[in-house]
């Protein structure tokens, strides 16, 4: 099986990369990637030299880079994107140009390849906007509140038009956070866990009641080969990890495996538009016999010990990374209340 995996530089991209190879069998992966803040090369190193392996720098934007990268493949899984909530307040309209426009000339590409077996658009759960009780399906009604998932939105939809319309085999997948090794550390697992490793602080919005999902980066890359497999064209699956937890939480599970207190919390001004709650019903997934496998314990001490163990890989990034990001993006210390 031949895969195009765009944006394989970057977190999930280089991790689904790295599921691929692991499965074993015969597989060939070409990643085409942007290089842009987010993504490393030092993410895909260890199969730089593998025959069954190629690397192309490009934008997904940019139509003859999309036609040499789609030669010969049988399945695209679409990971280039912008993907920073925080960014996309910033600078709305690079998000509108990588995950709408950029989406489209991936789009129009496949039209040109009749034996395509698969075009996986990778979305998120934030389309759905937030809710307070219950749990999103795929039927949900897609109300995104903030840039970055009206960009997210505006790009699955177009990948659903092209099954309509032309019959390109895409399949949809909107999964909840994911976290692990190789993210970059303006995330907030990563960012807290470096900056709890060089004594500093951690940023939590408001009072950090806000409610995600947390989904370990290997059972989403395990749930896409599924869907590569099993999955039915022009279909949306949620991929939750079903570990919800509060902010608050989540930063003091952090705390106790780095060995700190609640001082190193640094409560700042919430961000505007907050979604409050994620929570995905992920049924129609199960259905097709996959469930995740790692909780959120056992994640985050893994996740944990290899940020202990790979400070060569985050410092250099972490040393770039704009300040806001460390020191709260939105400003001034919040007490408690």
């Amino acid at each position: 099986m031949r895969y195009l995996v765009t944006g394989g530089a970057g977190f999930i991209g280089s991790n689904f990369v790295r599921f691929l190879y692991a499965q074993g069998g015969n597989v060939a992966v070409r990643v085409l990637d942007k290089m842009t803040y987010s993504a490393n090369l030092a993410n895909l190193k260890e199969f730089a030299n593998r025959q069954d392996y190629e690397f192309i720098k490009g934008d997904i934007c940019d139509a003859t880079v999309v036609k040499k990268a789609m030669q010969g493949v049988d399945v695209v899984v679409n990971f280039a994107a912008e993907v920073s909530v925080d960014r996309s307040i910033d600078d709305p309209q690079s998000f509108l140009k990588t995950d709408i426009v950029g989406v489209y000339t991936l789009l129009q590409e496949a039209r040109n390849h009749p034996n395509l077996k698969r075009f996986i658009q990778i979305s998120t759960d934030e389309v759905y906007g937030h809710i307070l009780e219950g749990s999103f399906h795929e039927a949900s009604e897609l109300k995104p509140r903030n840039p970055y998932a009206a960009s997210k939105l505006g790009g699955e939809r177009l990948a659903y038009s092209f099954f309509e319309t032309y019959g390109t085999p895409v399949v949809i997948t909107r999964a909840s956070n994911n976290y692990g090794p190789y993210a970059y550390p303006e995330k907030v697992i990563p960012l807290f866990i470096t900056n709890l490793i060089d004594g500093k602080q951690v940023p939590v919005f408001g009072q950090g009641k806000q409610v995600r999902d947390w989904l370990y980066v290997e059972d989403h890359c395990r749930a896409i080969h599924l869907l590569v497999e099993k999955g039915i064209n022009g279909e949306v699956y949620n991929v939750g990890g079903s570990q919800e937890c509060e902010n608050i939480e989540l930063t003091r599970n952090l705390l106790t495996a780095l060995g700190k207190d609640e001082s190193s919390i640094r409560y700042v001004q919430d961000r505007p538009g907050h979604d409050m709650r994620y929570s995905l019903d992920s049924s129609k997934l199960h259905k097709l016999g996959w469930t995740p496998a790692c909780d959120l314990v056992q994640g985050l001490s893994k996740t944990v010990d290899w940020y202990v163990k790979n400070e060569l890989w985050w410092r250099p990034l972490k040393e770039k990374l704009d300040p806001r990001y460390s020191k709260g993006f939105w400003g001034d210390t919040k007490k408690e209340a």
